[in-house]
Formats: C-alpha cells, structure tokens, sequence
C-alpha cells in the first residue's frame, strides 16, 4: 500500500462518522447522506495529492453532494417505505436527546441552503467567510441566509433559541 493510500485510509476512519452526520443534517435521509458521502470520498481520492485542506474540501463537498441529493428528481416521486415508520422511542434521563431531536426535525423544515448554512456555522463551527467559501456563494449571502434560517427555527420550534438553550 502506498503513501497516498494510507493517508486516504487514515482520513477516511477518523472523518467517516463527521461527513456522514454533517451529509446526514443537511438532506435530512441517512441513505442519502451516505451516497453523497460515498461520491464525495471517490472524487477525493482521485484529487487528493493536489488539495491542501482536505477536511475543508471534503466537508464543502459533502454538503453541495447532500444538497445535490435533495434535487434529483426521484427524491420528489418515490419514498423508501421506511420514511413513513416511526422512529424507536428511546428513554433518555438526561433530556437532551429529545432537545436534539426536536432540533433535528425543525431544521429539516428549513430550506436546504439555509439549513447548509446553520449546520456548517452552528454545528460545523465555520466562520462567514469559510461558510461562503465551502458554499461558493458572498459572504452576505451567507449572513442573509443564518438570519433567516434562524428565524424560520424560532418560528418553527415557537420560542426563542436562547431561552431554550438549544445549540444550533
């Protein structure tokens, strides 16, 4: 196995699990997350020597992948039948569990770009300006869009975010 292949390897088992929940939290379906996931790492691997941030890369990819996933027309005509089975309830003491997945469940109401947006600035960490380079778009798109992605939260989950404390 040579250089490249091990640092790809080694990439991939410490990044696998974060690309999928980011793929995951931005289209909203686990079987799409993993193909944009998957297509994402295969075009990686043949342009790995020549990208200096790899993670960046990846992760700017993944998101345009998940995003990409949401629009095919399929997506719009035919649903697994376990979209429509309920989750298994599972009892958490703590509370945050349910907290995270009431999150989770009003941001898929978001729009897909602004749902981008909050999950790269908020869960991801990226500042304006790495959000608006992994998206390719202004960084006043990238605030006009965390505003209102924000508010659609607020409205969609009836009180204030801070109130709450809820990270976003």
């Amino acid at each position: 196995m040579s250089d490249r292949e091990a640092e790809f390897r080694e990439f991939v088992a410490a990044q696998m699990e974060s690309l999928r929940g980011l793929a995951y939290l931005t289209c909203g379906d686990w079987q799409a997350a993993e193909d944009a996931v998957l297509t994402v790492l295969a075009r990686l691997y043949v342009k790995w020597s020549r990208i200096d941030n790899v993670a960046g890369y990846a992760r700017a990819a993944v998101v345009r992948a998940a995003i990409d996933e949401t629009r095919r027309p399929w997506w719009r005509r035919e649903r697994s039948g376990g979209d429509g089975l309920p989750e298994p309830v599972v009892p958490d003491l703590t509370g945050a569990v349910h907290d995270r997945l009431e999150l989770r469940a009003a941001l898929l109401k978001v729009p897909p770009r602004h749902r981008a947006v909050l999950v790269l600035r908020f869960l991801e960490g990226l500042s304006v300006q790495q959000t608006a380079a992994a998206l390719r778009c202004p960084e006043g798109t990238v605030k006009v869009y965390t505003a209102r992605g924000l508010d659609t939260l607020r409205r969609i989950l009836g009180v204030d975010l801070e109130e709450r404390h809820a990270v976003v």
